[in-house]
This record gives C-alpha cells, structure tokens and sequence, in this order.
C-alpha cells in the first residue's frame, strides 16, 4: 500500500505543478485519501467483505466528492486532479500514470453482466468531465477532450474529443 501511494505522490508532484512538496500532497490532495480508503475497500472486497467495502468507498466519497467502486482495480501513479465528481465502476481498469481531471465517468451503459466498465491503459490523460463508458479499451498514452463522451475504443496514442468521441489525432511516435 505504502508504494503504490507512494508512486501516486511521486507522479502528482512531476504533473502538477501547484504540488509544493511531498506532504502538502499526502495531507491535502482528495486524490491520495481517496486511493488510500479504495486500497483497503478493495483488500475488504476482493475478500468477499463486500458490505464493509462499500461502505469504505461510501465514507470516501462522502470525504473526497470521488466514488470508486471497491471492485475497480487501479495501478500506481494515479492523479485524479481536483476530483469531486469522478465515478469509476466496478468493473474498470486503470493503469499506471494515468491522470483523470474532476467530473469524470469512467461507468457502464446498462445492466449487463461482467465486464461493463472501461479499461484505460498506461500514460493515459482524460480531461475534466469526460464520459468514458462501457467495456472498451483506451490504449496507451491516449488523451481523452474534455467533456468528450467515449463509447468506443481508443487506439494508443490519440486524442479524442467530443460527443460522441471521435479520433482527431494519432501520435505516431508511441
């Protein structure tokens, strides 16, 4: 747990440059408290605890304004920058150094079984209050517009905006 809150420090302080130092970070920045509560919610959930989980994730959302399902699984390096209003399901994948800005959805398009929620790959940026939604895959080092709405998979290395998303960019150098 240490080291993967550790790496999210460590990534917060190289991309933003409002971070000051180290412990400005861990005490004041909803993103850190957030990971921390989603850390244990989903030890508690991966070990059947499911009602403590989500009441874990509740307390967080409550504290931070950032609702993460105890079921989503996300790596290291993670800003979730300024934050209130990000939900990310159950069933989403977030890779490593991934910055997700405030509003954002990353949540299914129905009742479906399964896998219903996005994978985001690494290096990822996805703007202030997008839509990314289903069970699709956003490849690496892909940026998301802000406000875009995302239901189809996002190839490595574009960029995406608006509604719904549409590749306008293809950095060919990934």
């Amino acid at each position: 747990m240490f080291r993967k809150i550790n790496k999210d420090i460590e990534y917060i302080m190289e991309n933003d440059p409002a971070a000051r130092s180290k412990i400005e970070v861990f005490l004041l920045y909803p993103s850190i408290h957030a990971r921390i509560m989603h850390i244990l919610s989903h030890f508690l959930y991966k070990h059947k605890l499911f009602f403590t989980a989500r009441l874990i994730s509740q307390i967080a959302r409550f504290l931070t304004g950032i609702e993460i399902h105890p079921g989503a699984t996300l790596g290291e390096g993670i800003l979730i920058d300024h934050g209130m209003g990000v939900v990310i399901g159950e069933t989403a994948e977030v890779g490593n150094r991934v910055t997700i800005y405030h509003g954002t959805t990353l949540g299914g398009t129905g009742k479906d079984k399964g896998k219903r929620h996005p994978t985001v790959l690494d290096d990822v940026i996805i703007g202030s209050g997008s839509k990314v939604l289903g069970p699709i895959t956003i490849g690496s080092k892909a940026k998301i517009g802000a406000n875009s709405v995302v239901l189809k998979d996002v190839p490595s290395g574009a960029t995406v905006v608006g509604v719904a998303g549409k590749v306008v960019k293809i950095n060919e150098d990934i």
